[in-house]
Parts: C-alpha cells; sequence; structure tokens
C-alpha cells in the first residue's frame, strides 16, 4: 500500500503507544528529542505499513496520520 505517515514531532509526548498497537513494526522511537525533551517515533518501514489507522487512534496527542498517496499515472 502507498502511505505516507506524518508525525508532528512537536505534539508528540514519548509515550510510545503508536510503536506498541502498530501490527506491522512500522515505527519505532528514536535517539532524536523534540523541544520538549521526548523521543519521537519515526517511521522504519512505510512499505509495510497497512494504513489500519492503529497509530492515530491511540494517540492522545493527535501526533501522528496516515495518509493513502495518489498513485501517478502512466509512471
Amino acid at each position: 500500500m502507498n502511505v505516507e505517515i506524518c508525525i508532528i514531532k512537536e505534539r508528540c509526548k514519548g509515550c510510545g503507544i503508536c510503536v506498541e498497537v502498530c501490527q506491522t513494526d512500522v515505527l519505532e522511537l528514536s535517539d532524536e528529542l523534540n523541544s520538549q525533551g521526548y523521543r519521537t517515533p519515526r517511521v522504519k518501514s512505510a512499505e509495510e505499513c497497512l494504513n489500519c489507522g492503529m497509530c492515530e487512534m491511540f494517540c492522545a496527542d493527535f501526533a501522528i496520520w496516515v495518509m493513502t498517496k495518489a498513485e501517478e499515472v502512466g509512471a
């Protein structure tokens, strides 16, 4: 599936729930810190994403969501 996973790092509080609920292990907590000092998630394998919406459904900070990318016609 052709998806884009969007993360607003400054909203994230580094709880890791998105990482834990991901069925296909697409996300991981990075070593990168946001301005509040929280470790933020990063996408490690977007091509494995099922677009199930679990990460965005469980994010209390509305810091992550998944969008389906439009396929290029004639490419």
